[in-house]
Formats: C-alpha cells, structure tokens, sequence
C-alpha cells in the first residue's frame, strides 16, 4: 500500500513454477512523484488510464484470482499436467496455509489497484481542467476501489480500509477494518459513482465504468450481504437502461462480441500489433487448450461434476466447456489424448488469432459483469421478499436465451414455492455463469459450504475467507491479524 504510482509500465518475464508470467514492472527511469505528475488535465486520463491497464496484471487475472475465486469450487480442477503448480491442489482441498503465494499476490493485486484508484481521488480535485470529466474520473476511480474491496472482503472478511493516501510512515499499517464497515465503503462509493458516471460512451471510451456498471455491483455487493429490497431497486435501474441478452450464448464470449448489449463491465485486454509488452493478459492464455499450438497452459479446468451439473440438452454445456476430441464452433480440431479432458471454453481464443511471440490469447476479454447476471440477481431477490411471480419473469428470460428457439429442452419453472423456486435459481446460476469465477462464492454466500464442498474438507466457521497471508502479517509487525483456524 505503498504511495507510489506507475507511470513507466514495461513487461518482462521471469520463470515460475515451470511457467512465465507477463506483468507489469516499475521502471524507475520513468517515475515520477504523485506531486510533479498531477498538473494537466492529460496526466489525469494517463493516470485513469493507468488505473484500469492494471486490470490485467498478472495478480488481477490469472494465477492468484485463479487461487482465490474458483479453485474452491466444485465446477473446476487444477488442470495442467499432474506436477505443474500443485499448490493450486491446497485450494480446491481446502488445506492452503497462510503462507502460500497466490494469496499474497492476489492481496497485492487488490491493494494495487486500490492504491490507482487513491491516486486518483486524492490528486485529480486539484488538477484545473475540464470539470465534467474530472467528476467522471473520480466517479471511476470510486467504482474500480468498489470492485477491488468487493473481491478483498469476500475473500478474507476484515480488511484494512484505505481511502486515503497515507501522509507519512506512521500511516502505512492500518489495522484490518470489520467487514461491515468495508461493505458500507462500497456501497458509498458506488452510490456516488452512480450519480455521476454516463450510461454509454463513444467509441474511444468503451469499457469505462458506466452507470450501469455501478448499479450492477452494488445489487451485487446488495446481494452478498442479503439486503434484497435493495437488489430489487438496483437491478430495476439496470433493466430500464437498455441492456439485453445476447442472442448466442457461446458466441457472446468470442473476441469479436466483446462490449456486446449484454456486457456491463469487461475488463479490455488488446493484442496490441508489434507489441508483445503491452500485449500481457494472461487470462486467455493460463486457461487455454495445454498442448495445441494458440491454446496455453491448461489450468483450471471444467469438472467432471460441472459437465454432469446440466439439464439435458442445455446448450450451455457446449458453450462452456472444450472437449478433448471436438471441434470448436470456430474450426479448432482438440486432439483427443491429452493432459485433461476438458477446457474452459469462455475464455477460449480460437487458434487462427494466435500470433507468435506473443501471449496466447491476449486479446480475449474477461467478463466482470453482464446483463444475465442482473435478471438473476433480480429473480433471488423477489424471490427471498415473497414475490415468485416477478422472480418467474426473469428467470425465464435466462432460460428462453439458453433455449435458443428450442422448446424441446429447458421447459420453463412454474413453482411458486419458495423453497423450490430458491434451488432452481441456484441452479441457473451455476449453469449460467459456470467457468466464470462465481460459483465458488455464490455456494459460500448462499450457506451452503459445507452441503458443496464439505467433501473435499471445507469447514464451516474456517474456509468461509481464506487466510491473511501471512507475508502482509509480517510486515505489518502483527497488527493485521490472522483469520480463526489458520
């Protein structure tokens, strides 16, 4: 949480656990003090920009999120070869101690972005330029620190609040924040980022934060502390906004659809023409089909026990899931021996994109929110309140998108009961947003741990957070504090 910002951002590479990670690295050579940068109105969008390239460091979307928000779920594997990174085997078993890596890099990762976001906040007012956009930035800056203490507060319950840049040294240990204090953060500055940022964009600006954005993840900060008669208000807004399902399931997660009508929040990856440096998302590229020439590293899996989840003949299966010995709706023949049988096919680029030298990949997308996460949202809610009828209407129009046209298969839920309806919701979340980096949390919020995963030794009153990593206890000289049972 130190106060520096990146402005000089170079990619390197360096050996780990028999992989290579791209990241963005600190040149000193092109630093400058938050105190010489801030004058113009240009070094506020650099640092705006700056803010959200960080999206896809290395500790923001591959290994440690990877750790972090899906290993525990029962839709994933570890995936690669046997040998290769075994210490993701900690997470899905549940018997990670405080010391592994991935969870300081993700704790990094978070506070990274948090610390782009304070910059912002705390240098931008000052700046004299153009004061719509300066309320914008800042009203951007507000949702990215949101999303950053959202995955923080699910993941480890307390943590340390920043909304400040620390003055001086006495200021750099913070004590870890109860949670329901960091929600209420979230929820504030999400309701300011609301009130100001645009619904829509041109062109040069896709894939800013927009209102829309911020009300989604506040229904969904709304959603994870059960206050339902605000996910209804939320997730109403949305719906009014103009959004829509895409009509092709699978092709919605193809890098020609990116920003369609149903994304809400993506965070951009670009490959970037004789510039493999700028090119470094790894999301597309850790996930890929292990052993295929454009594929990648085959981590994260599909799970026997997701490929069997599935109504029969739900469309989605397919969408979702690479299997060896197919071939892809875009032409890529799997060969049918392998490492794994089955690959993440949401993050999946087709090969013909690949370009040597480069990340594979690196031009896919990581969806963060989209529309039918909204309707679902809206169906748990008015279905928590009493209301199953309106809960009916939206959870029908997830399944009619799945159904494609066919009536044959995903027949539409009728109970009015709310215990039935309850699980059938649950269940369309699974199908819907499987390989997605939501199942692990939804089963914890919903209280059902230890009924998903308590075979594989997840512990009610433990593995609801993970554990502080025990490298930020440290260096804090004791003042965080560990997690009960670790």
């Amino acid at each position: 949480m130190r106060n520096a910002l990146i402005l000089g951002l170079i990619a390197t590479s360096i050996t780990f656990q028999g992989c290579k990670k791209s990241f963005l690295n600190i040149d000193p050579a092109q630093n400058q003090a938050a105190t010489q940068f801030f004058k113009t109105q240009d070094d506020a969008t650099k640092a705006v920009n700056a803010m959200y390239a960080n999206l896809h460091e290395w500790n923001n979307i591959a290994f440690a999120p990877i750790a972090i928000e899906s290993m525990g779920s029962d839709d994933v594997e570890k995936g690669s070869s046997a040998s290769d990174a075994t210490f993701f085997n900690n997470y899905r078993n549940f018997t990670v101690t405080a010391d592994e890596g991935q969870l300081g890099g993700f704790w990094t990762g978070q506070y990274q972005t948090i610390n782009f976001a304070n910059q912002i906040l705390t240098n931008v007012p000052g700046i004299t330029m153009d004061e719509n956009l300066k309320n914008r930035y800042l009203a951007e800056a507000k949702f990215i620190r949101a999303y950053a203490y959202f995955r923080l507060v699910r993941a480890f319950g307390d943590v340390p609040l920043r909304v400040t840049l620390p003055k001086d040294a006495s200021e750099y240990n913070l004590p870890r924040t109860p949670k329901d204090q960091v929600w209420a953060q979230i929820e504030k500055d999400l309701t300011d980022a609301a009130a100001v940022l645009p619904q829509s964009y041109s062109s040069v600006d896709i894939g800013h934060a927009t209102k829309g954005a911020a009300l989604t993840l506040h229904a969904k900060a709304a959603l994870y502390q059960k206050k339902w008669a605000d996910v209804v208000t939320y997730t109403t807004q949305v719906m009014g906004m103009g959004y829509s399902l895409f009509p092709n399931y699978e092709q919605m997660f193809r890098t020609t659809h990116k920003n369609n009508q149903e994304s809400i929040f993506e965070v951009q990856n670009l490959l970037i023409p004789n510039n493999p440096a700028a090119s470094n998302s790894q999301y597309s590229q850790v996930q890929g089909v292990r052993g295929s020439v454009g594929g990648g590293w085959g981590f994260n899996v599909p799970s026997a026990d997701l490929a069997s989840s599935y109504e029969a003949g739900d469309p989605r299966r397919d969408a979702t899931i690479i299997f060896r010995g197919e071939t892809t709706p875009e032409g890529d023949v799997i060969p049918a021996q392998g490492d794994n049988p089955m690959y993440n096919q949401k993050s999946y680029v087709p090969f013909s994109l690949y370009v040597s030298g480069f990340n594979e990949g690196a031009q896919q997308n990581k969806i963060v929110l989209r529309y039918a996460d909204v309707l679902l949202m809206n169906a748990e809610a008015n279905n928590e309140l009493g209301n199953p009828s309106a809960a009916l209407v939206q959870l029908e129009q997830v399944r009619a998108r799945a159904r494609a046209g066919n009536n044959a298969i995903l027949p539409p839920v009728t109970t009015l009961d709310q215990t039935a309806l309850r699980a059938a919701i649950y269940k369309e979340r699974r199908s819907e947003f499987a390989m997605e980096f939501e199942r692990y949390f939804d089963v914890i919020r919903q209280g059902r741990g230890a009924q998903v995963f308590g075979v594989r030794g997840w512990t009610a009153g433990k593995n609801e957070v993970w554990p502080i990593p025990q490298t930020e206890i440290d260096i804090s000289g004791g003042t965080l504090t560990q997690n009960p049972g670790y």
